[in-house]
């Protein structure tokens, strides 16, 4: 028996999915929470070379970020890290963490949190993306008022401004 992947909920191609732009990133749902119970979100996320979120605290979630392709940097608490294609990096919730696509390249990863809201978080406060690229605008006044309005609600927390 042969899945044809994007078919259904539970097996995507690699280019399937809802595609948001994101604080100048591509941002694809994988997984939503109201497709497993709530359990999990998974997100696949391009970030362009040298974008980072400023550092944050998730208060309803952990996070797992596995890189597939360039390099992220980071910290977690007082630990920092460095993590190339195949690297992996937990940042639990309630711990100060934050990283940023290293070296000139976008940063590929895919980001599983748990339990599941994370991906409402990025709904609100990113647009629906136009095209499976990078956006060409800057990030906005807009987008960071969303974002902003978004973030107690699903328990984030920046660190700076």
């Amino acid at each position: 028996m042969t899945a044809t992947l994007g078919a259904n909920d539970h097996a995507l191609a690699s280019e399937m999915g809802e595609a948001i732009w994101f604080l100048g990133n591509l941002v694809t749902i994988k997984t939503a929470g109201e497709q497993c119970g709530e359990a999990l979100s998974v997100t696949e996320h391009l970030a362009p070379a040298g974008f980072g979120p400023p550092p944050h605290i998730h208060h309803m979630e952990d996070e797992v970020i596995y890189v597939l392709a360039g390099t992220i940097a980071g910290f977690v608490g007082e630990q920092s890290f460095r993590a190339g294609p195949g690297g992996y990096a937990f940042l639990p919730r309630g711990i100060p963490h934050g990283w940023r696509a290293d070296d000139d390249m976008p940063a590929r990863m895919l980001v599983i949190t748990t339990p599941a809201g994370f991906e409402r978080f990025v709904r609100e406060s990113g647009e629906p993306a136009r095209a499976l690229t990078l956006p060409t605008s800057p990030i906005g006044e807009a987008e960071l008022a969303r974002m902003g309005a978004a973030a107690a609600k699903y328990g984030i927390e920046f660190l700076e401004p």
